[in-house]
């Protein structure tokens, strides 16, 4: 082992762990304005009381997000300073948009949403939170904007051996982007409504109040509705995969030859035929290219090497991502046809939705497992190899002190963020505090 693969493990774990906080805040800050818009609008408690209960739950998670993201930056400078030096120029906009607008936007805003709530009219109170949220959803594009770039760069030209940006606007809607960030924002709704759910599961089995099961109808619903988002997206990441990352597509699949009218593989020894073709050409007699065939045709273009990523992690993660995901996603639409009619969850179906609650994650972990290490061995497509991309000044020593520091630092965490959401779900709804007697005067609405 050198110093390569511990980088690489570094950055894997951290940004795995940082992965987990990611979701939940972009999916969750939209349900908490939902929440909040039900009330502005309705002046009903219970919606109070939920967006304040799901609220702290938000910002637990935010805080956890941010203290694990500044990770993510040290590392470039720390282990892949080549890598930084060559895309530096390109990740500059995106990221300082990310940071100067899309941070800002919703850092400002949440911070006037928390503090605001006896200061601030309601209107615009509410505005606050809806700006936090569309502030996250934006650093999301950003964000992932700079990452399409690294699978498909786009907008670029290579001057003394570094990418400089040519065209900004080519890089935020390469078309790897426009499918990338409903594929992972609809993933993250997703993990937010299985999160929902759950806390609702566990609080329906304990006091089956009307409460709960309206904020369970809403998160089976953003579920379902997220389901349908992420499945047409990825559908459409596939023909892409088909046209720019023929590699990954092949890996995904287990396809070591060109096949025309390749079947999907459900399992090692268990073929769909045709399936392959058909989901990335629409065309069930369409040749797609094998790992070993693109092997030889890569060695011909860029020099000697090994380009197939590591075939188990791409082939596996592909199927549990989509294993996990539909689970989820079938539980929700099971869950709103059972509840149609019903004032009350069944019980099994509560249970069920606590016991849900790891899918989700291990989804949108598995789907970046397969996003990142079916790239690989590039960390710029067809322009920047992983093993030329790490500082070549750091040590393995140095590396793996690092790494032993972060592990001890975000296992601490864990145990915090794990302590905190425990403790704030098992406390239960806030009672909301009374209203200043003039509030109360202008919104007698309010006073039942």
């Amino acid at each position: 082992m050198d110093a390569l693969d511990l980088a690489r493990w570094q950055f894997g774990v951290t940004t795995v762990y940082h992965f987990l906080f990611v979701p939940l805040t972009i999916g969750l800050g939209i349900f908490v304005a939902g929440l909040q818009t039900a009330w502005h609008r309705t002046g009903k408690e219970h919606y109070l009381k939920l967006t304040k209960f799901f609220g702290k739950l938000f910002l637990i998670n935010f805080a956890m997000g941010v203290v694990t993201g500044i990770v993510q930056e040290f590392q470039f400078g720390m282990n892949w300073s080549e890598y930084s030096t060559f895309v530096g120029d390109v990740f500059g906009a995106p990221l300082a948009m990310e940071a100067l607008l899309a941070f800002f936007m919703e850092s400002t805003f949440l911070g006037l949403w928390i503090f605001g709530w006896d200061r601030l009219p309601k209107k615009v109170h509410l505005a606050c939170i809806w700006a936090a949220a569309i502030g996250s959803n934006l650093s999301a594009y950003f964000i992932l904007a700079a990452n399409a770039w690294m699978k498909h760069p786009v907008g670029y030209e290579v001057v003394d051996g570094k990418a400089r940006m040519t065209d900004l606007w080519a890089v935020l809607t390469n078309s790897t982007a426009l499918a990338q960030v409903p594929h992972v924002v609809g993933a993250a709704f997703i993990v937010a409504g299985g999160f929902v759910l759950a806390v609702c599961g566990y609080w329906m089995l304990r006091r089956n109040a009307p409460m709960w099961r309206s904020a369970a109808r809403a998160a089976l619903v953003m579920t379902a509705v997220a389901g349908a988002v992420v499945a047409g997206t990825g559908d459409l990441s596939g023909k892409l995969l088909y046209e720019q990352q023929p590699m990954k597509l092949a890996a995904a699949e287990g396809l070591q030859h060109d096949t025309a009218g390749a079947g999907f593989s459900v399992v090692p020894g268990v073929e769909i035929p045709k399936v392959l073709s058909f989901l990335a050409t629409n065309d069930l007699n369409a040749t797609v290219q094998g790992t070993e065939d693109l092997q030889r045709r890569f060695e011909q273009q860029f020099g000697p090497g090994d380009y197939r990523p590591d075939p188990a992690v791409v082939f596996w993660s592909f199927r549990l991502m989509i294993g996990f995901g539909m689970a989820t996603v079938g539980l929700s639409v099971l869950g709103l046809w059972l509840t149609r009619r019903r004032r009350e969850f069944p019980r099994r179906l509560s249970r069920a939705l606590v016991a849900a609650l790891p899918l989700p994650l291990l989804a949108v972990i598995a789907g970046w497992l397969l996003s990142e290490i079916g790239r690989q061995p590039w960390t710029v497509a067809g322009e920047l190899l992983t093993a030329a991309s790490v500082s070549p000044g750091v040590s393995l020593a140095e590396v793996a002190v690092s790494l032993g520091v972060f592990t001890l630092l975000y296992g601490a965490l864990a145990v915090a963020e794990a302590v905190l959401l425990t403790r704030h779900v098992r406390e239960g709804v806030p009672e909301p505090e009374p209203a200043p007697l003039a509030e109360q005067r202008r919104e007698p609405s309010l006073m039942y």
